[in-house]
């Protein structure tokens, strides 16, 4: 079992930055990805950003040039730097971890852009 907690949201103006965090505790390994998807009333799920243990990433269009994640192995934690936050940013960030062919879920985190 793998357990997250994820911090950081909030509110924030059109324009402005957040960063949020994810602590991965349990059954890590040394191989796994960790990332961030979106979730908003209506919509499917949708993927933000993702970051592997060696550090390749993957990026959704909307998001890059914007946001950036990485992570830090030796705390098992992702962070996700946003910045230009824009209206359709806002969500439910979930952070998620893959590891053997399994998914794991945090329990999501608020961001929401407003003036």
């Amino acid at each position: 079992q793998v357990q997250l907690v994820e911090s950081g949201g909030g509110l924030v103006q059109p324009g402005g930055s957040l960063r949020l965090s994810c602590a991965a505790s349990g059954s890590i390994g040394s191989i796994n990805v960790m990332g961030w998807y979106r979730q908003t009333p209506g919509k499917q799920r949708e993927l933000v950003a993702t970051i592997a243990t060696g550090g390749s990433t993957n990026y959704a269009d909307s998001v890059k040039g914007r946001f950036t994640i990485r992570r830090d192995n030796a705390k098992n934690t992702v962070y996700l730097e946003m910045n230009g936050l824009k209206a359709e940013d806002s969500g439910v960030y979930l952070c998620n971890f893959q590891r053997l062919f399994r998914d794991y879920w945090g329990q999501g985190t608020q961001v929401t852009v407003s003036s």
